[in-house]
């Protein structure tokens, strides 16, 4: 049966209040697990509030017992991935397991520019976030010491303590549809691949090629869990949902084109039917409106 997660966009108004009440709401609702993005700013603005993201884990862990959880994803542009795989550690042992570490080489130009982070160009930036990889899940993996001699990071014996307490640590997810690069990296590092706004058909195309990775690294081809982040535009009322398409300028058949859920009830379950049968595991639904809970509520109630 397809998972039901919810995704928040952080960079977009969360703040204590929104991120507790959503929290435990989803707890009580039912859905399987509550994810967030890592973001300083909007890529426009205005600017709003941006919650960080490994406090308000931290926050969460200590504050649920059954939810999953985590970031989608993380850059290793903000933080050096030493310090990523620390926190994530000691976040997933604090929540006894449930912490799914989502990892990225970073994207959006604006906000390292305001910052001063180094975003590098595409190559660059890629060859940067296989070497994170290589450290995060090398300090993970390993009881004995490691040492990396590489162009961006540099281990010299290093070991991670205390060690964490699921063998391996949290899982790694690593998220994009890239043909190439990005399958690679999944079959070589990941427990879980992550696609984005895709429709049923193009699910299938980018998972058949997740596929044949895996068969090229020798690993079953159930060892990585197929999941999906996409938006999804519902609301508890007829008249919500009109207000939400409105002011996107768009019809449900429209979003659904561009691989959002959106639409009535029978609508959005027809989709979700879709994308189970396309061979997708977990759908993480984007919630933009973190005030309308009376439409989380009914998206619950409609799709769990």
């Amino acid at each position: 049966m397809l998972e039901i997660a919810v995704m928040l966009e952080g960079q977009n108004g969360l703040n204590w209040s929104r991120w507790q009440n959503i929290v435990r709401l989803v707890e009580d609702l039912g859905f399987v697990g509550l994810y967030r993005s890592d973001h300083f700013t909007n890529m426009n603005p205005p600017d709003k509030d941006s919650l960080e993201l490994w406090v308000s884990l931290t926050w969460l862990a200590c504050n649920t017992k059954r939810i999953e959880f985590g970031p989608l994803v993380s850059p290793v542009s903000f933080r050096h991935p030493v310090q990523t795989a620390r926190m994530a550690s000691a976040v997933d042992d604090l929540s006894n397991g449930r912490l799914t570490l989502g990892l990225g080489a970073g994207w959006q130009e604006r906000e390292h520019h305001l910052f001063g982070f180094d975003l590098l160009d595409a190559k660059s930036r890629f060859d940067r976030f296989e070497e994170g990889l290589q450290v995060i899940t090398g300090l993970l993996d390993n009881d004995h010491p490691i040492s990396l001699d590489g162009k961006y990071y540099h281990l010299n014996e290093a070991t991670l303590l205390p060690r964490p307490h699921r063998s391996g640590g949290p899982r790694i997810l690593i998220g994009g549809t890239g043909k190439d690069r990005t399958p690679n990296l999944v079959a070589r590092y990941a427990d879980e691949w992550n696609a984005i706004f895709l429709t049923p058909e193009q699910f299938q195309a980018a998972n058949r090629r997740i596929d044949e990775a895996l068969k090229k690294a020798n690993r079953d081809l159930k060892s990585v869990r197929r999941s999906m982040m996409t938006g999804c535009i519902f609301g508890h009322t007829e008249a919500s949902l009109k207000e939400k398409l409105e002011a996107r300028g768009r019809t449900s058949a429209e979003l659904r084109e561009r691989g959002m859920i959106a639409g009535s009830v029978s609508e959005v379950k027809g989709q979700l039917q879709a994308l189970e049968s396309a061979g997708l595991e977990r759908i993480m639904l984007q919630w933009l409106d973190l005030d309308d809970l009376a439409g989380l509520e009914a998206l619950a109630k409609a799709v769990l």
